[in-house]
């Protein structure tokens, strides 16, 4: 018989233990919710870009101890998701009125984020006035198929161990087009870096830096290498504007595959844009937006 208890997150006392949850209810599809790094790489790390003031919101349901449910927001905060173990569905109902009541909407631009096999969530979801307003599909690598795209000329690896957190800072905030709205480079992201490279599940010396003839960093890809589910987790990857459509990320990603594949992964994680698709990403992942239906 099950005895269901909740409480509210703490992001102090949690993460490893919502961490561990998530791996063990994983599917690739992403069909419990999402995979651990996804978590962690907002939460854990602490990310510059993320928003953690209102994390005391995100409420966990367990039954006897056992983590059987999850509800959090990431970013925006009006962005929320749902982790469910398989055989507690029942819950669904009390976690969609949950998310409804309490997490940040945002002056009302609450978001519900359901994964294409969220069935009973998504009841729980209609059910409660929401609607489905749009969806997309992201893409993943399944290593039973090569890739293999080579490092143009001109570039080289940084080898792993000579990896610079500032330089990496520089790479993403100009490879995420920070300067257009945000200025030049000023050391500004060098303590997000280091407290991604550093949060406790991830695998720095996987990741994967190239650089120019100058030494300056073009591109960079991280892993979070996840061997309890032979998942090689692709975050960030970016290439600074004047190394664009040279082939960069497709040898960063062809580098990472390579680097992972030796470890046992099965598969990586993409992204939603077309570039992924072409080197050979599959559809692997509905991601489905639902808002309140107010009309």
């Amino acid at each position: 018989m099950k005895n269901i208890t909740t409480r509210q997150f703490s992001i102090l006392a949690d993460c490893g233990r919502i961490y561990q949850f998530l791996l063990e209810i994983y599917e690739r599809d992403w069909r419990n919710g999402v995979p651990a790094p996804f978590f962690e790489y907002a939460y854990a790390s602490h990310a510059s870009w993320m928003d953690i003031t209102y994390s005391y919101k995100n409420r966990i349901w367990e039954d006897r101890g056992t983590v059987a449910a999850f509800c959090f927001y990431e970013n925006p905060p009006s962005d929320i998701y749902f982790c469910l173990r398989p055989g507690y569905e029942e819950l669904a109902g009390e976690m969609i009125a949950y998310a409804d009541k309490v997490m940040p909407n945002q002056g009302g631009n609450i978001q519900l984020i359901l994964f294409g096999e969220q069935g009973a969530l998504m009841a729980a979801a209609e059910k409660a006035g929401y609607v489905q307003a749009g969806e997309c599909v992201e893409m993943q690598f399944d290593f039973e198929k090569e890739l293999v795209y080579p490092l143009p000329d001109g570039f080289r690896l940084i080898p792993p161990q000579e990896i610079e957190f500032s330089k990496v800072g520089e790479c993403c905030w100009k490879g995420f087009d920070h300067e257009q709205t945000e200025g030049e480079w000023n050391q500004q992201d060098v303590r997000n870096q280091y407290q991604l490279l550093t949060a406790p599940h991830a695998t720095p010396k996987l990741g994967v830096a190239i650089a120019d003839e100058t030494g300056a960093y073009a591109c960079y890809a991280g892993m979070w290498w996840t061997p309890e589910n032979r998942l090689a987790y692709l975050e960030p990857l970016c290439t600074i504007p004047k190394y664009r459509h040279r082939g960069l990320a497709a040898a960063a990603l062809s580098e990472l595959y390579r680097r992972t594949k030796a470890l046992g992964a099965t598969h990586m994680t993409g992204g939603f844009d077309a570039f992924y698709e072409k080197i050979g990403g599959q559809p692997a992942v509905r991601w489905t937006f639902w808002k309140k239906n107010l009309s």
